[in-house]
């Protein structure tokens, strides 16, 4: 614990403090706002979703708008029902108008600490940017699990002569036309990158190190987020029989393929070991017509060549690494309260912890759920709201 002068500095004091602008600290802005409960909402760049606003042209969310929408302002009737990643973007600009949320602007964060003013005090945070301190009771950690972009350093990558980005800068395959693109990963991220880069005329590959879980979004034409959702009221077990059946029927033994055959139902990987399945959109169709290949993991990269495990060699001008993020908290949070808190993949244990030296410490957005990830930040949003808003009948003026 630091322990901090008597009397601090007594600028930039709040309440309650929510990290992060994006679906997350909006939906928990939004139930305190709701709940006329002040807040201070700090925001690494200069706008809301910034997340969003960069990712790739062709996303859409993967789950039906009626379970997607934040906390008391569904989507517009005309929004269709997978809604686009612009179109969740204007959602998210008028969600903050709605609320008359306002958050600080370009606050990049460097680091949380628990403090005690001259240890006469409870227990507060602190929250260094690179440019202001503040300080507050409660703080909500919305900083989500795509803060930083996870890069591996493949062998012999820095010697490749042609191309290389990280999901993160890709827009669309356009400047791929006519091009032999290695995606690396398949998770959805790096499925549907290859369904574009097909799509706008590239030859695409997705290197995949192991067995995949494959979800189709729609059986029949209906979305399967419902069914998802509805299944979640059974025991575990009645759970995964029912989500191990219907892949089977929907998607079946890929083996054939190389992208492998899961130990585990879809249900049960998210549950126990927080591996989200492939939210399909049709790349899988394509894999199974051969117009997008499959390879297995890398070996070695050279300047134009890339070696995969089973001894197999290809060219390729260029390689996209379709390989997620980290959540990065280890680099905010003091080692102590790192260790109490995150872990072994570097995920917060729980959305907050009744222990001492932890209370007021709150965690949105870092769950695997079954459901969607925003319908569990609608409701775990509302949680938190719940849980902070009763530790104090009134807030505390700092």
């Amino acid at each position: 614990m630091k322990t901090m002068p008597a009397q601090p500095d007594r600028s930039n004091k709040s309440s309650t403090l929510i990290l992060g602008a994006g679906p997350g600290g909006l939906a928990m802005a939004g139930q305190l706002a709701y709940r006329k409960w002040p807040f201070t909402l700090l925001e690494a760049s200069d706008k809301v979703g910034v997340a969003w606003r960069n990712h790739y042209d062709r996303l859409h969310l993967h789950t039906v708008k009626e379970h997607s929408a934040l906390p008391f302002l569904p989507f517009p009737a005309d929004y269709p029902t997978y809604v686009s990643r612009a179109e969740l973007v204007t959602y998210l600009e008028q969600y903050a108008h709605h609320f008359g949320i306002q958050p600080r602007f370009n606050q990049v964060v460097t680091s949380i600490e628990r403090t005690r003013y001259g240890g006469t005090q409870p227990g507060r945070w602190t929250v260094q940017t690179t440019t202001d301190t503040f300080i507050a009771d409660q703080l909500v950690v919305a900083t989500g699990y795509n803060r930083v972009p996870n890069e591996p350093q493949l062998p012999g990558l820095s010697t490749f002569k042609g191309d290389v980005i990280h999901s993160r800068t890709y827009r669309n395959g356009d400047p791929f036309r006519g091009k032999q693109v290695l995606v690396v990963g398949m998770g959805n991220t790096g499925a549907e990158l290859a369904l574009d880069l097909y799509e706008h005329g590239a030859e695409a590959t997705i290197s995949v190190r192991g067995p995949i879980s494959i979800v189709r979004r729609d059986v029949l034409g209906k979305p399967t987020q419902p069914t998802a959702i509805f299944l979640n009221k059974f025991p575990n077990w009645f759970y995964d029989l029912v989500a191990g059946i219907s892949q089977q029927l929907t998607v079946g033994d890929l083996s054939a393929y190389g992208l492998g055959k899961p130990k585990y139902p879809p249900s049960r990987l998210i549950r126990e070991f927080g591996r989200i399945p492939v939210i399909d959109l049709g790349t899988l169709d394509q894999i199974k017509a051969g117009n997008i290949a499959v390879a297995p993991g890398i070996r070695q990269i050279n300047e134009h060549l890339v070696t995969f495990t089973d001894g197999s060699q290809r060219p390729f001008d260029a390689i996209v690494l379709a390989t997620g993020y980290r959540p990065a908290l280890y680099e905010l949070l003091e080692p102590e309260l790192a260790a109490r808190v995150l872990n072994e993949r570097g995920y917060p244990t729980a959305l907050w912890y009744d222990q001492p030296g932890l209370s007021g410490l709150y965690f949105l957005g870092f769950s695997t759920p079954l459901t969607g990830i925003l319908r569990s930040l609608n409701i775990n949003s509302g949680l938190i709201a719940d849980h902070l808003t009763r530790q104090s009948t009134v807030p505390h003026v700092l």
